[in-house]
């Protein structure tokens, strides 16, 4: 057992929600989410169905925190991005969009039952969904600021308008598979193509 592995088994321990959430995670990826009981994530945790209550009222909240936890990681990664003095404005948005585009279709790719998670989320809590969206359009926000205050960019009317704007563009390679069959081959040059149309617009003019 590798060091991380270790430290994985200690912090469930230490918090039953982890150990719940990771059995939960490892059924609905491999059953789906419709064909997964709180009885059998219970049973695979070693407990009573009755405790995961206490827990997580319903399976819905186990989706949302497996969408969080997700999505924590995914802000850690493109806050990495933002940071990173040696990249260009311009380079940090290609970079943040291409790094988002290939990390949700590999990983909708390698677990196709999340399709049937996302479209569950998006019925059952738009409000968390939204919020989701909300904090990456701040992270678009920054880069677009940051390169405004260099002179790449011109200045808009609005910076949250224009950062909602780039975020509409930019949504069918948010989770393509929601939208499309085409294959990361096709999707990696037709992103380019979009960015290149929104760069030619956010460019400032000498």
């Amino acid at each position: 057992m590798t060091s991380a592995q270790t430290t994985d088994k200690a912090a469930e321990k230490a918090d039953p929600r982890l150990t719940i959430l990771r059995a939960a995670a490892d059924r609905i990826l491999h059953y789906g989410y419709n064909k997964t009981t709180m009885s059998e994530i219970a049973a695979d945790c070693g407990m009573s169905a009755g405790n995961i209550y206490r827990f997580y009222p319903s399976k819905i909240d186990i989706a949302e925190a497996m969408t969080r936890e997700y999505s924590a990681e995914s802000q850690a990664i493109y806050s990495d991005i933002i940071r990173d003095a040696g990249r260009s404005p311009s380079k940090k948005l290609r970079d943040f969009f291409a790094i988002r585009l290939e990390r949700t279709f590999r990983t909708f790719e390698k677990h196709p039952k999340l399709m049937e998670l996302a479209e569950i989320m998006a019925r059952e809590r738009p409000d968390y969904l939204s919020e989701d969206r909300a904090q990456e359009r701040i992270l678009i926000e920054k880069i677009i600021a940051e390169g405004q205050n260099a002179g790449d960019f011109a200045l808009p009317a609005d910076l949250t308008i224009t950062a909602d704007l780039v975020q509409c563009a930019m949504l069918k390679f948010r989770i393509p598979q929601l939208w499309t069959t085409e294959q990361l081959d096709a999707l990696i040059p037709e992103m380019e193509g979009v960015l290149s149309l929104l760069f030619t617009g956010l460019s400032a003019r000498h």
